[in-house]
Parts: C-alpha cells; structure tokens; sequence
C-alpha cells in the first residue's frame, strides 16, 4: 500500500481544491458576487475543508489528525447549506447545485472514510474510500523519519 507522504497527496484535499475553484468561479457571478455576505461565506467553508484537512495532516497524532478530518467534514457541510441557500436565491441553477452538491458529498464521505479507518474500525481498507487505502497519518510520519 502506497503512504501518504504529504498533505497534497491525501485524495479528499485534492477533491476540496477542485471544489474550492468552482465555489470562486461560481460566486464571481451575477447577483451571486453582490451578496458579500453569503459569498464570503460559503468561500470561507469551502478553503476550510482543504485547510483543515492539511492542518490535521501536520500535526502529530492520528486522534489530532482525526479532530481536524472532523472539523473539515463541518465545513462541507456548510458549503452545502450554504449552496441551498445560493440555489434558492436563484444565484445557482439547478444544475450547478446538484453538481456541487454531490462535490461536497463526495468529499464528506472520504473524509468519514478516512476517520473510521485511521480510528482502526475498517479492518480491510478496500471496503472504504480511496484515502483509507493507505498507511496511517502516524505510520507515515515514522516512515519519513518524524517520530523514530
């Protein structure tokens, strides 16, 4: 199994980067880039899955790495209330919402995958997401020389 060597390589970060250029994108435009407080809003949420999800990468413990996957999975979920919000206003359509929506899902469910395995409760890896494919947090540190 390959080991997460940096933050950048865990797959829920990749996919938060990818939704956090389409939040900007989207909140750029028409009425949607007026209302400052719902567009700095859901831009916030959005960095702050990514963010949190490399915060938690640095730190030195699976269970702190964990609190943080926890925090980033909140976020995720804001950004959705958040784009219900942006739909009902009509500064999305439908089919914006939806395709972010289940972005945001996507994300939510590798996160929690990625938490119940570094938790020790998915026995085998494949039954899970691809980020719980590899080595833990802290096995990853000790093999790249952090913790001997």
């Amino acid at each position: 199994m390959d080991k997460i060597k940096r933050f950048q390589d865990i797959e829920s970060w990749k996919k938060s980067r990818e939704l956090v250029r389409e939040i900007y994108t989207i909140s750029r435009e028409g009425e949607f880039s007026k209302d400052w407080g719902l567009k700095d809003q859901i831009r916030r949420a959005a960095v702050s899955i990514m963010s949190n999800i490399s915060e938690g990468f640095c730190r030195q413990t699976d269970k702190e790495f964990i609190q943080f996957l926890y925090i980033a999975r909140g976020s995720a979920s804001e950004v959705q209330s958040q784009l219900y919000v942006a739909y009902d206003l009509s500064y999305i359509n439908e089919e914006t919402f939806n395709t972010l929506l289940d972005g945001t899902e996507v994300i939510a469910n590798l996160i929690g995958g990625f938490i119940r395995y570094l938790k020790g409760e998915s026995a085998d890896p494949r039954h899970e997401t691809h980020d719980s494919r590899h080595k833990t947090h802290d096995s990853a540190r000790k093999k790249q020389g952090g913790d001997s």
